[in-house]
């Protein structure tokens, strides 16, 4: 796992440990192999840095996990969303889709234990639009779009997808046929409510 900062880094290896996996957490691009752990965690610093410095960080990050041998990658942003107009989630997820040579992945800051939700692409921050909550006026990564399509386009070089809350209960068939359109259509990223 590639974590932007250093509290998702710890809340994310936190519910690994819950869910019994053997989880080492390491600050910064590793330098030497890792311990033997089912899942590593790696805490950068690259929320708020600009966007090229940050996909070259995650890439190193994650050019160390598969060299220890990861079979997974995941990148850990904020429940919130928070960046700017030119990143630094959008450019940091089409960066490790090309390294992994995959055409697909999903975004979903969803969060429900800390009141985190999307519907119709929107992100809520308990019963509130993310625009309309504290983090609209947050210093460096002000959040005055709740939709994460549009969010998550202006970052991106590919496009940006939905698959609504409508699709989701449907099931897992219609989550699939929503992915394989997607990809038809030619979006890289899709939100998934």
């Amino acid at each position: 796992c590639i974590a932007d900062d250093l509290t998702g880094a710890t809340d994310l290896a936190g519910l690994l440990v819950r869910g019994g996996m053997r989880t080492v957490q390491m600050i910064g691009v590793p330098d030497a192999p890792p311990p033997d752990a089912d899942a590593l965690v790696v805490a950068l610093k690259s929320r708020t840095i600009p966007a090229t410095e940050a996909v070259a960080l995650s890439l190193a990050a994650a050019e160390a996990l598969r060299s220890a041998g990861a079979e997974q990658l995941l990148f850990k942003y904020c429940s919130t969303y928070d960046s700017t107009d030119e990143g630094n989630i959008g450019p940091v997820t089409e960066a490790l889709l090309d390294l992994v040579g995959s055409d697909l992945t999903i975004g979903c800051p969803a969060f429900p234990a800390a009141g985190r939700s999307i519907y119709q692409g929107h992100l809520f921050i308990g019963d509130m639009l993310l625009s309309d909550s504290p983090m609209k006026d947050h210093p460096l990564t002000p959040m005055r779009d709740a939709n994460l399509v549009r969010v998550l386009q202006r970052q991106v070089q590919g496009r940006v997808g939905l698959i609504p809350l409508a699709i989701v209960d449907r099931g897992v068939e219609a989550i699939r046929d929503g992915f394989r359109r997607a990809k038809a259509e030619g979006k890289r990223i899709v939100i998934v409510d």
